[in-house]
């Protein structure tokens, strides 16, 4: 039973598709015209198979949620979204989609090669179910957000692969769509146009349309959808909130690699490709204990404590904006491993990353093994922050980026400054007054500030 709110319903759902193995022989006139002689029975032309790219999915996405959708390549992910869409029809089960649906799927599906800009713009959203009238209507607003300019009226063949995202998230998002469907389109895209398009989703986020992404960036899930689906090899293997889910997946990715583990797409293993089962607990923890939001990682190099100390050395929860500060990572290494960076990153407030580094950014060579404990200590000279409360991600890691140990958010300090400038940093700088005419002898008034 579910909730006539659901804006998608899936209940245990099959996809299998036909694999078919052609063999390629090598043939002379000679060796045809024998085979059709004796009625062409030699030629073995091959088999197929069955593979099946969905393993009875259920799943329900509220109406108004965003949801993002995590796995490897080749786990379903693409799949499942074109079974939402209607691109592809069930083997088994049911498929309930209570809205209109807009998606960015394929990079240019959908559009004509031979056509311009202007008249795909027309073709999809007719497609989408508005009418001409409706199309017209919306077309400059449509132009205006892709950017594309003169090159609206050229066939879309000429067009590059960031200008087709342009395109299609243009037209996806201006058809006024009550379900949104994106898949990894947006990492196309350049800088600019990707901050206006999450802009967009935003504003799709406050007017209550369902979203739901699939992406490899498990930061963009976890700090903007409301719920995450992790799926593996062709099954749900975690639905719930974005940070447990992201949490659960890097730790199976994580034991994959470990345990050397080959990582194809699992559709086409012969085992079913599933990651394996993380067991909790295998390691002894001095630090804080893990918990989905704040902690996770493998644990064969733990960080036992970070410590933040003030100008004199002194352990400290608030610094000046001028002072410096010290931030110590105490560390033990479990199994006596070689492969390890230190990284941090502080966050203000509203979440804005302020900085980012690691060992490996900066030049800084550890010891390989490393010492089976100790501390890597970071030195900021001046802090250089306005007034506010801040947070830091401290991480150990390998330098292929797999997590022994994240700390998120579990240490944080506040900056107090006598001064109240607003923004995020304060950077040395100087004010003059420079004098009007140049045979004024005095010098001019300034005040520079360290």
């Amino acid at each position: 039973m579910h909730d006539n709110t659901d804006a998608i319903v899936l209940q245990d759902v099959v996809k299998r598709f036909r694999k078919s193995t052609i063999r390629h022989e090598y043939t002379t006139f000679k060796s045809e015209l024998l085979r059709w002689l004796r009625g062409g029975r030699e030629r073995n032309l091959g088999e197929t198979r069955l593979i099946e790219a969905l393993r009875g999915v259920s799943l329900s996405v509220p109406r108004g949620r965003t949801i993002g959708i995590l796995g490897r390549n080749g786990s379903g992910k693409s799949t499942l979204l074109k079974l939402i869409t209607g691109i592809y029809r069930p083997t088994s089960g049911s498929i309930q989609v209570n809205g209109r649906v807009s998606a960015l799927l394929d990079l240019g599906a959908g559009f004509h090669p031979d056509f311009s800009g202007r008249e795909n713009i027309l073709i999809n959203g007719i497609i989408l179910g508005m009418s001409r009238a409706q199309v017209r209507e919306r077309m400059d607003e449509i132009i205006a957000f892709s950017e594309l300019g003169d090159f609206i009226d050229e066939p879309v063949r000429t067009y590059s692969s960031g200008m087709y995202a342009r395109l299609a998230f243009a037209v996806a998002t201006h058809v006024d769509p009550e379900i949104l469907i994106v898949d990894e389109i947006l990492a196309v895209g350049d800088e600019h146009f990707g901050k206006k398009s999450m802009s967009k989703m935003m504003e799709f986020k406050k007017q209550g349309k369902t979203i739901v992404l699939v992406t490899h960036d498990l930061s963009t899930v976890e700090r903007w959808c409301d719920m995450a689906v992790w799926i593996d090899a062709g099954r749900i293997r975690g639905v719930g909130s974005p940070m447990e889910v992201a949490r659960e997946y890097r730790q199976a990715v994580s034991l994959a690699e470990q345990r050397s583990v080959a990582l194809g797409p699992a559709a086409l293993s012969a085992d079913g490709g599933a990651l394996p089962m993380v067991e909790q607990g295998a390691v002894p923890l001095s630090g804080p204990a893990p918990s989905p939001q704040h902690r996770w990682g493998s644990f064969e190099v733990e960080i036992s404590d970070v410590r933040l100390l003030g100008p004199e050395g002194a352990p400290v929860d608030t610094v000046d904006t001028e002072d410096a500060l010290d931030i110590c990572i105490d560390f033990q290494n479990h199994q006596n491993l070689g492969d390890v960076c230190f990284g941090l990153s502080l966050f203000n407030a509203e979440g804005l990353k302020v900085y980012g580094t690691n060992t490996l950014i900066d030049g800084m060579e550890l010891p390989s093994p490393l010492p089976a404990s100790g501390t890597v200590r970071l030195r900021l000279e001046r802090l250089g922050l306005t007034a506010g409360h801040y947070l830091l991600d401290v991480c150990a890691h390998t330098q292929s980026g797999r997590e022994y140990d994240y700390h998120r958010g579990l240490h944080g300090f506040r900056v107090g400054s006598p001064i109240a400038d607003s923004g995020v940093v304060r950077p040395p700088h100087r004010w003059t007054l420079e004098p009007v005419a140049a045979q004024q002898q005095e010098p001019p008034a300034q005040r520079a500030i360290s």
